[in-house]
C-alpha cells in the first residue's frame, strides 16, 4: 500500500481560503484526479455552492419585513437565478472533460481554479450578505453585492470549459 502526502496549499490564511481548503482536502474533492470520484466531486462543489446562495436568500428574507421590499425581493430572484445555474449546469457525464476522461493537466487544473473563484466569491457574498442588519442598507447594498461577485462570468468560463470550448 502506498501513501501519498498531499501538501495543502491553502494552509493558515483567511476563514474563506479555510473553507475552500476544507471543500478541497476536508470533504473528499479530489482536485478532478480521480476519474471514478470526478461527478461526485462536481456534486459536492456545486451542493456547497448552492447552500451558500441559499444562506445568502435566507438571511435577506429575514429583512424584508423593515426594507424596501422590491429590491431585497429582486436581490432574492437573482441569488435563487445563481442556485438555479449551479443546480442545472452541465452534467459532468456529458461534458467533454468527463466523456474523454481528461487527464489533461492544464484542463484540470483550470477546471480546479474556476471552482476555487466562484467559491471565493460566494462565500465573500455571503459574509457580506450576512453583516447586513437593516432592511434599507440591505436594500441598498445587495445589488453591488451581487455585482460584486461577477458570478455570470465565472460561471460562464466553467461550463465553457466542461464544454471544451476556450475560454
Amino acid at each position: 500500500m502506498e501513501l501519498k502526502v498531499i501538501v495543502n496549499p491553502l494552509a493558515g490564511v483567511g476563514p474563506a481560503k479555510r473553507l475552500l481548503s476544507n471543500l478541497f482536502y476536508g470533504w473528499g474533492y479530489s482536485f478532478y484526479r480521480c476519474k471514478g470520484k470526478l461527478r461526485a466531486d462536481d456534486i459536492l462543489i456545486r451542493g456547497k455552492l448552492y447552500q451558500l446562495l441559499g444562506e445568502c436568500r435566507a438571511h435577506l428574507r429575514s429583512l424584508e419585513p423593515a426594507a424596501a421590499t422590491q429590491a431585497l425581493l429582486r436581490a432574492q430572484r437573482d441569488l435563487e437565478g445563481m442556485e438555479t445555474a449551479i443546480r442545472t449546469s452541465t452534467a459532468p457525464e456529458a461534458s467533454r472533460v468527463h466523456r474523454q476522461a481528461l487527464d489533461e493537466r492544464a484542463t484540470v487544473e483550470q477546471l480546479v481554479a474556476l471552482d476555487g473563484e466562484v467559491l471565493l466569491a460566494l462565500v465573500t457574498l455571503r459574509d457580506a450578505i450576512a453583516r447586513l442588519q437593516d432592511g434599507p442598507a440591505a436594500a441598498a447594498e445587495t445589488g453591488d453585492l451581487l455585482r460584486a461577485t461577477d458570478f455570470d462570468t465565472l460561471w460562464s468560463r466553467r461550463e465553457a470549459l466542461l464544454c471544451g470550448q476556450p475560454g
